[in-house]
């Protein structure tokens, strides 16, 4: 791993920083953070670099200006984040004895409104919108190829997951055929949730009715693929679905839907769409967040839109229980 403003690697140190470094990284359950980790240490490391400063002994004051220098366009999350990697791997030299300080611990970070999010949102029909155009692509790939008509119903499948399950669609391509099963009179889908965390969870009627169909053409064009969600190539060689691929499909069946919003809409908007419609229908904010995977509520509260609306005052359900007096 060559990272500007360090020592050159000694292959025969196993406690250098280049081993530590690699091995920190290693420790992310998630290849995701590992990926934000690495690029968030790269650019505190080349600001080393232009600084002239060896990070091993930079001290509060080198943090402070790091934090001050960055470009006034930096989104607060993103110089929180920033700020954090790279103290976890402050933090993990010291626990090594690699380094003495980590010059980012006293440093203030920016505040974060928990309930701010620049997702963007969808109605209830917004969503059957989208779905709509996605099921009418399908009916009329049907007369099409075989290959073509498959990655149709495997959009109108991918779509129904989101909608219906609110899952990242991380973890939507890193399905496998083997996670369905079924518990108790239920057919499952079991996958690993942000952290590594596994999950099972009870699929509905409506999505199970696309994802059967989908199965079917799947079994006959991609074979014995370990990827529930399949893509092919030019030449019909079947492969996972990219995550990205997830990204342009939604936006494009937005597009055909009429949504005004469709070139800036993800799949993070429908899991916010799907926290909001539980709430709206009444389940349970622990029974969401159960759902949604979160550690804390506050953050499935951010998710629910609706959160603010007057009609959701506690104050009127109990005024009905004095009317009466």
């Amino acid at each position: 791993m060559i990272l500007p403003a360090l020592p050159a690697e000694d292959p025969n140190d196993r406690y250098g920083v280049a081993a530590l470094t690699r091995a920190w990284l290693d420790e992310q359950r998630s290849k995701h953070t590992r990926r934000a980790y690495e690029n968030d240490l790269r650019v505190y490391l080349g600001w080393c670099q232009v600084e002239g400063l060896n990070p091993l002994t930079a001290r509060p004051t080198d943090g402070g200006r790091y934090r001050s220098q960055m470009p006034d366009t930096t989104a607060p999350r993103t110089v929180a984040r920033r700020m954090a990697s790279v103290s976890s791997w402050y933090r993990y030299l010291i626990a090594n004895g690699a380094c003495d300080l980590n010059p980012l611990a006293a440093v203030r970070r920016p505040f974060i409104d928990r309930e701010e999010t620049v997702t963007v949102g969808l109605s209830t029909d917004e969503v059957k919108a989208i779905l709509r155009a996605c099921d009418r692509a399908a009916e009329r790939a049907v007369s099409s190829s075989p290959h073509r008509y498959l990655l149709a119903m495997r959009d109108r499948t991918v779509l129904r997951f989101l909608a219906a399950m609110g899952m990242r669609r991380s973890e939507i391509v890193g399905l496998d055929l083997s996670a369905l099963g079924a518990n108790r009179g239920y057919r499952t889908i079991r996958y690993l949730g942000k952290g590594a965390k596994s999950r099972e969870r009870a699929l509905p009627a409506h999505l199970l009715h696309a994802l059967d169909e989908y199965l079917v053409l799947r079994a006959a064009v991609a074979g014995d693929t370990v990827a529930l969600f399949v893509t092919l190539s030019p030449t019909g060689v079947p492969g996972r679905l990219d995550a990205d691929n997830i990204t342009a499909g939604l936006r494009r069946f937005a597009t055909q839907a009429g949504v005004l919003s469709a070139n800036r809409i993800t799949p993070h908007s429908f899991r916010h769409a799907f926290a909001t419609n539980a709430r709206e229908m009444g389940v349970a904010l622990e029974d969401v967040q159960d759902a949604m995977g979160h550690a804390d509520p506050r953050t499935t509260r951010a998710y629910d839109r609706a959160r603010r609306q007057l009609h959701r005052e506690p104050a009127l359900r109990l005024g009905e229980m004095y009317e009466d007096n």
